[in-house]
């Protein structure tokens, strides 16, 4: 059996990641669309750290869920 804690933590994780990978893309998007204002590089930098976090949440939460799946004690 699962130990519950680490994989709704896993779980957790997960939840996190999926809306950063939607909210991500459509800075970037937005910010190539915008590439006149003095702020573009700043959003571009924003939308480049969110898509990135949404990639180590993933991986984060996918390697506990194993975890928690695999690895008895």
């Amino acid at each position: 059996m699962a130990n519950k804690k680490i994989l709704f933590r896993g779980i957790k994780y997960l939840g996190w990641s999926l809306p950063l990978f939607f909210i991500g893309p459509v800075v970037i998007h937005s910010s190539f669309k915008n590439q006149n204002n003095p702020l573009y590089y700043v959003v571009l930098a924003l939308g480049i750290i969110i898509c990135l976090s949404a990639m180590l949440l993933l991986f984060r939460g996918v390697q506990t869920v194993v975890k928690s799946l695999f690895d008895h004690e």
